[in-house]
């Protein structure tokens, strides 16, 4: 996945308040390729294995019972500079420093609810993508 793709999530909040669709459109309009994609739920374990390196974070169990709460949406994006072009695309994690235009200022509801995750390198790319999706290689 190095370079040219990157993993994504559509939260709980924004799947289960129908913005899924809105937010994909948004994706492929900003020239990404969607290469796989999974509606799936995540156990409260689950969430906390996927988010385990904030697991020393204050905000911790409100992550892991946030991301549990109901189906997230996983995703594998294809674009040239994938990961760096998707950040802009998502915006700031805080929906109020969030630029005009970005999928967080439209749809995030605060800091803790904000609608998509982003992975921040090419390595956690790849290493999200394996926790969702076996056989990258497939698509």
């Amino acid at each position: 996945m190095v370079g040219n793709r990157t993993f994504s999530m559509i939260k709980p909040d924004a799947v289960r308040d129908g913005q899924s669709g809105s937010i994909l459109k948004m994706i492929e309009a900003a020239g990404f390729r969607i290469v796989a994609i999974k509606l799936t739920y995540l156990s409260s374990e689950r969430a906390g294995e996927f988010y385990g390196v904030h697991a020393d974070k204050p905000f911790y169990p409100s992550l892991k019972a946030i991301m549990s709460e109901s189906p997230i949406m996983a995703l594998i994006l294809e674009k040239e500079n994938a990961v760096e072009d998707f950040r802009k695309l998502i915006g700031s994690t805080n929906p109020a420093n969030a630029a005009e235009g970005t999928i967080r200022k439209q749809f995030a509801k605060s800091l803790e609810r904000n609608a998509v995750h982003g992975s921040d390198s090419d390595e956690n790319a790849a290493i999200e993508g394996s926790f969702f999706f076996s056989n990258l290689e497939k698509y």
